[in-house]
């Protein structure tokens, strides 16, 4: 018996990386998976689906079951036919990973608005059209009296939780992305609709094309030789994305990190302090009142390895 056995499940962006192992896992636990991939490059050119197909055909020869799909999840008729792929191959759709994504990677004023614009399009519209047609699908279930257990999971990043310089375009969108996940939460949970948000740390072709990239892999090999431990392989990301596609999981609306064996719950937006009156401010007086405020410093609360 699998964690996810009877379960299907459509992940995007799983063609390579992280969203590969989503793959394999989930159907070596039992689940029937869409295997969705553009098959674009890292900045988000081009088109090839065999990326994708070699998962399916990794999945199959392993005893898994699996469909192919290429749709673009940023297109809005992309992201219907991907939820009804899984519809007409498997009969239903109880899970949602939503992984694909792309990066071009510029300072602000450095950036274009094309730069801004493809970043934000696969990202935040990609999570937001695959969510709304997911979500479409179990709504209706639901008010037909079904029991619905359905599990959405999206990608946010530490690069939007905690900035990361040279990322505005996805940093903004993976911001959003954990805000519509707790949004979602509130909006579906009554269909039935668990919808949570990992920041997952791993050594990907995206990750690659971050500076101090090979600085960083030296370091992880190093530790990794020591310990017998990769705490980098985007296969660590996968179990806890799978335990949260399990139809009996409590947790939802929550953003959670992991990173090797580390998994860490993420708080949202939080008040630290206040001033109030009980009259209209000055700006005199805001200002001998917050100027504490500029000697305030976040630090990680979370462990980035």
């Amino acid at each position: 018996m699998g964690a996810l056995d009877g379960r299907v499940a459509i992940i995007t962006g799983a063609g390579r990386g992280i969203g590969r192992e989503h793959a394999r896992l989930f159907a070596q636990e039992g689940a029937k998976v869409v295997v969705n991939d553009l098959g674009a490059t890292e900045t988000g050119t081009g088109r090839d689906i065999s990326p994708a197909q070699e998962v399916v055909d990794e999945i199959k020869a392993m005893g898994g079951d699996a469909v192919v799909n290429g749709d673009d999840v940023a297109d809005y008729d992309g992201a219907k036919r991907l939820v009804q792929s899984a519809i007409d191959a498997f009969g239903t759709l109880d899970v949602l990973v939503n992984n694909a994504g792309i990066l071009r990677d510029r300072t602000i004023v450095n950036m274009t608005e094309d730069e801004f614009d493809a970043v934000i399009r696969v990202h935040l519209r990609g999570h937001f059209l695959t969510l709304k047609c997911a979500a479409m699908y179990w709504r209706e279930r639901s008010k037909a009296g079904e029991r619905v257990q359905a599990s959405v999971i999206n990608t946010s990043s530490t690069s939007g939780l905690l900035s990361t310089g040279g990322q505005a375009n996805y940093g903004a969108a993976k911001t959003g992305i954990a805000t519509m996940t707790e949004i979602a939460q509130k909006e579906l949970g009554r269909y039935g609709v668990r919808v949570n948000a990992i920041a997952p740390a791993a050594v990907t072709r995206l990750s690659a094309t971050v500076p101090g990239f090979e600085e960083r892999r030296e370091r992880n090999r190093a530790e990794a030789a020591k310990t017998g431990f990769d705490k980098t392989d985007p296969a660590n990301i996968s179990p806890f994305v799978a335990y949260l596609a399990t139809a009996d999981c409590p947790i939802a609306g929550k953003t959670v990190f992991v990173r090797g064996g580390t998994v860490q719950l993420f708080r949202p937006y939080t008040v630290v302090d206040k001033i109030t009156i009980d009259r209209r401010w000055t700006i005199g007086e805001l200002a001998g009142a917050t100027a504490k405020w500029g000697e305030i410093t976040w630090s990680d609360e979370i462990d980035l390895g």
